[in-house]
């Protein structure tokens, strides 16, 4: 099995409630479930990321695709991997998605 970081992009709302950050835990808890054995690392959100441009130019706005969090998939090939993020919590907001690749094991 080959492993696949999964991105998560986009500039989904954090929830504010007790009960909006239930559902949204109880939702990614029910996807890894599914995913089972397959979730090898389940992430985290991340906080808005800096850019370092050729030259050293940085950018502080995230850029036009900003990253949300991450996890590591264990897939059979990458269009496995594409089958299992269907059901990504992530996908059922505006404007966010899924980009899958591939890890490559060049350090050991």
């Amino acid at each position: 099995m080959a492993k696949f970081l999964y991105v998560y992009h986009g500039s989904g709302k954090m929830p504010t409630s007790e009960a909006e950050r239930k559902a949204m835990t109880d939702a990614w808890t029910g996807w890894f479930g599914k995913l089972g054995s397959a979730v090898v690392d389940p992430g985290n959100p991340v906080g808005m990321s800096k850019t370092v441009m050729p030259g050293g130019k940085i950018e502080n706005n995230g850029g036009s695709n900003p990253t949300g969090g991450y996890s590591i998939i264990e897939a059979r090939d990458i269009d496995d991997a594409a089958e299992k993020a269907k059901g990504c919590p992530m996908l059922a907001m505006p404007n966010c998605n899924v980009e899958i690749a591939p890890i490559i094991n060049m350090m050991g």
